[in-house]
């Protein structure tokens, strides 16, 4: 039975979707979702999720399945993705893994496997709550980096939920991420991945970037984080997406509304500038250039590598 599984990755805004779409069309496939906000239901406006239309009919796999209020780690992920891919599999179609979440994306291609780790909430908590302050949060990564200075490389000083995570898995083992990556690595992959990386000038990008947080604003992103709040109350693992702190910010008087809007903004164009450093250290990535009409050429360039 054929077993190749396409992942396209690639920065926020870059056009990874439409390219998913109209590949999937050509090539009978269907697509998963490796994006970690994306996940979550009534999480549509701020994690520019995608909508039946944009669909144009190909089905989708682990998008708006999540209750925000739930946690979700890269383990769910690995199992759920790759359920999908059998599902599709035995269609006989090519899955096609689209998105930006770099760990997702690792945990899938290089088989990493993180055991069933009974985390210590009150320790996650007392985590969660020392990120809240600038100078404690620099303390939590400059720990993480003694800890795990292989894994830090790649974790900013101001990614909450990366740093947590790194602290977590070794007070739950007593191994370090890298450990447990390298660990899991010695088993070979299931599947034929063929990865593809969407590349775009930065002043494009950004440019993308910027248009599209407008667009998230003008769609009623401020409602939808107040239905979030109405609605879970408490959800503080989803909370930490770009779009939604900015916003609660905002609600709370910390920053004014123009403030909160350049802060995603700027956010968005930090987090786009960390995908692309960490896929572009993955030399088995066969980069593709995009640009506004570049799709129909770009599905062309994959078809000739499967």
């Amino acid at each position: 039975m054929n077993n190749k599984v396409v992942v396209i990755v690639g920065p926020t805004a870059s056009g990874k979707t439409a390219l998913s779409v109209e590949l999937a069309k050509k090539i009978n496939g269907e697509i998963i979702s490796s994006d970690s906000m994306q996940i979550y239901k009534d999480m549509d406006i701020g994690t520019a999720k995608v909508t039946k239309e944009e669909m144009q009919g190909i089905k989708h796999y682990l998008v708006d399945f999540v209750s925000p209020d739930k946690r979700y780690n890269v383990s769910d992920f690995k199992k759920d993705c790759v359920n999908a891919i059998e599902e599709i599999l035995a269609k006989d179609k090519t899955p096609i893994v689209v998105g930006g979440t770099g760990l997702y994306v690792d945990s899938l291609i290089y088989g990493i496997e993180y055991p069933n780790m009974e985390f210590d909430e009150e320790y996650r908590n007392s985590l969660m709550k020392q990120a809240q302050d600038a100078i404690k949060l620099e303390e939590l990564w400059n720990k993480a980096n003694e800890i795990d200075p292989e894994s830090m490389k790649k974790i900013s000083k101001n990614d909450k939920k990366r740093i947590i995570r790194v602290l977590e898995i070794y007070k739950a083992t007593g191994k370090t991420k890298t450990e447990l990556e390298i660990l899991s690595r010695q088993n070979a992959p299931k599947y034929d991945f063929k990865i593809f990386g969407v590349n775009m000038e930065r002043d494009i990008l950004y440019d993308r970037i910027n248009r599209r947080v407008d667009i998230m604003i003008e769609n009623g992103l401020e409602d939808e984080v107040k239905k979030l709040i109405t609605k879970y109350h408490d959800f503080p693992t989803a909370l930490q997406g770009i779009g939604y702190k900015e916003v609660i910010e905002y609600f709370d008087g910390k920053i004014s509304r123009d403030e909160m809007i350049d802060k995603i903004k700027q956010e968005s164009r930090r987090y786009a500038k960390r995908q692309l450093t960490w896929f572009r250290r993955n030399k088995e990535i066969i980069w593709l250039d995009s640009h506004e009409n570049s799709i129909e050429y770009n599905v062309q360039e994959i078809e000739k590598e499967l």
